[in-house]
Formats: C-alpha cells, sequence, structure tokens
C-alpha cells in the first residue's frame, strides 16, 4: 500500500509526548509509563483515530496504545487528539501511540502484558502469496500470543468478507486462540454489537450498507 508523504508529520509526532518514541525500552514497564497498574489494550492500525479516543474516553481505567506503521496516518489521529484540547472534557490521559510495524510487538510488550488486541478494518492483503501479511493470519496470532495472558481477547472488525472467511478459518484451526463468537452482520446482532463504537470507515461502509463482520477470540490457557 503505498500511501502519500506528508511532510510535517515526523515533526509533529516528535513533538507530541504521548507518541512514545524509545517504545522497546518500555517492555515489561509500561506500567511505569502510564503512571499505573491499569489493564492495556492495543489497537493495531488505528488509522485516523476514532475508535480509540472514544474508548480511552469512556474507560479511564483501562490504557490505551494505537499502534500505526505508516506515520502519515498516526497523524491523523495525533492531530485530532490534540484538537482535544480544545474541549471542555480535554485530551485523556490514558492513551499513548506507537507509529511501529505489528512485526514488532513481542520486543516491545512481554509476556501477558497486554490484556486485549483490537484490529479494525485491516488491510485485506487479496492476492494469496501475501496472505502471511493480513494481521488475522497464522503468523500475526503467533506474535499476539506472545504478549496476552491466557484469557487475553483480540476483536476483529471488517467489511471484507472473504478476509473475514480467511480469519475466521485462522482462529478456528490455530492451537492458540478459541473463536469465542462471530457475526457476519455486526450492526444487525444485539449481542456482537453491545457497547460498539465505530470506526470512521465502519460509518462510511455501514452507511453505504456494507454489512460489517465481527469475530472474538479468547487466548488459550
Amino acid at each position: 500500500m503505498r500511501l502519500r508523504n506528508i511532510p510535517r508529520a515526523g515533526e509533529v509526532l516528535s513533538e507530541c509526548k504521548e507518541v512514545v518514541k524509545n517504545y522497546k525500552d518500555q517492555k515489561n514497564a509500561w506500567n511505569t509509563v502510564f503512571g499505573n497498574d491499569h489493564p492495556i489494550h492495543i489497537e493495531i492500525g488505528m488509522g485516523k483515530g476514532q475508535f480509540l479516543l472514544s474508548l480511552a474516553a469512556h474507560n479511564p481505567q483501562i490504557n490505551y496504545i494505537g499502534v500505526e506503521r505508516y506515520s502519515s496516518v498516526l497523524l491523523r489521529a495525533v492531530e485530532k487528539f490534540q484538537l482535544l484540547r480544545e474541549e471542555p472534557a480535554g485530551q485523556p490521559s490514558n492513551l499513548r501511540f506507537l507509529c511501529m510495524d505489528a512485526r514488532e510487538l513481542p520486543e516491545v510488550f512481554g509476556p501477558g502484558e497486554v490484556e486485549k488486541i483490537y484490529l479494525n478494518f485491516s488491510d485485506p492483503w487479496p492476492k494469496a502469496r501475501h496472505a502471511r501479511r493480513r494481521l488475522t493470519s497464522e503468523a500475526f496470532l503467533s506474535l499476539y500470543a506472545r504478549i496476552l495472558p491466557a484469557g487475553g481477547t483480540i476483536e476483529f472488525k471488517t467489511d471484507n468478507r472473504s478476509l473475514f472467511d480467511f480469519s475466521v478459518e485462522e482462529v478456528s484451526r490455530s492451537s492458540l486462540f478459541t473463536l469465542t463468537g462471530q457475526t457476519f452482520d455486526l450492526h444487525r446482532d444485539p449481542q456482537m454489537s453491545r457497547d460498539n463504537i465505530m470506526t470512521e470507515y465502519e460509518e462510511k461502509f455501514s452507511a453505504a450498507g456494507n454489512p460489517i463482520c465481527k469475530l472474538t477470540a479468547r487466548r488459550d490457557l
């Protein structure tokens, strides 16, 4: 995926204290970054940030970390976060950002250090030869298992049915995770849609009439 380079991205991310620069040095010590022992939830591929900003604002008892590989994309989330300074509620203090590749996760978080992982509208990598790059592939599930505790969870949403079917199959045959829920039409499923927070893509696709798929999975003992 080719993205337009935004020259100011480097400067903005460098100056934002909520963007953690020496993130590998924080492994097994993320509680010191937040100054508390609250559970940590991460979103991989956070995009423009609407989903995680909403979660952080509504759940101060949880620490959130947004992971985004591309600086030009993370810039949008950080700028949205910075605008919250002007809002009455201000900026949530329980949110940090990382500009990194998800393949680095075990170098950044220790075993069991992350309680929950969100994957929202990930790149489908439609060509078969690129299947290992999909964030729900067996290769990535193995990485997630290294940072989640037993009972830790993954939530995945997409409008891409082919990617969803692939993801269900990967989780179902995994020896590391158990599929705990799935729906092919999230917004018509009362149980799976409970407390659902929509991403920018979700709003766009839903408005176009596209059903949203969702699965949940639990890290096995």
